[in-house]
């Protein structure tokens, strides 16, 4: 049986939408911003922010969280060492292993460039109820499921 909808939330759904799709284009603004002064494109970009929150990871790694090929991966590390951002190491349990690790420059860059952000979210936040805060961390997990299975099932079939 279908769910009727009533006016009221269908209006909060519209806006639930059209605020999603501004905060999209302000984080967009803001990662342009970011890839500029630091001299990267995008997706060096989104390599630096997955060796940011995970540390050293492997090549293999590194394509899965960012949906390159591992071939892709290279250049990126390549352009990335080159910027000082990025160094390849041995893994200490199997010396035949390469990781890639960021560098302090990168800590350094997110400081300058994000960590106030978050000073400022944590300040909006504040008056967020505990049960607002977990209904917010859902849904940004199902919109992130969402667009990761959209954006799959055009990988598979392009319109």
């Amino acid at each position: 049986m279908a769910r009727r909808t009533s006016k009221a939330r269908e209006t909060l759904l519209a806006e639930l939408g059209e605020a999603t799709r501004v905060y999209q284009r302000s984080v967009d603004a803001m990662d342009e911003l970011a890839v500029k002064l630091m001299g990267v494109n995008r997706t060096d970009a989104r390599v630096i922010d997955l060796l940011e929150q995970h540390g050293r990871l492997s090549a293999g790694e590194i394509a899965a969280g960012t949906s390159l090929t591992t071939g892709a991966v290279t250049g990126v590390v390549d352009r990335l060492e080159e910027r000082g951002y990025a160094r390849r190491v041995s893994d200490e349990g199997d010396r035949r292993k390469v990781l890639v690790e960021p560098t302090p420059l990168v800590r350094e860059m997110s400081e300058k460039l994000y960590y106030g952000m978050g000073e400022r979210g944590e300040e909006a936040l504040r008056s967020y109820s505990d049960d607002e805060l977990r209904a917010a961390i859902r849904f940004m997990r199902d919109a992130t499921r969402v667009t990761d299975e959209h954006a799959a099932a055009i990988r598979e079939s392009p319109p």
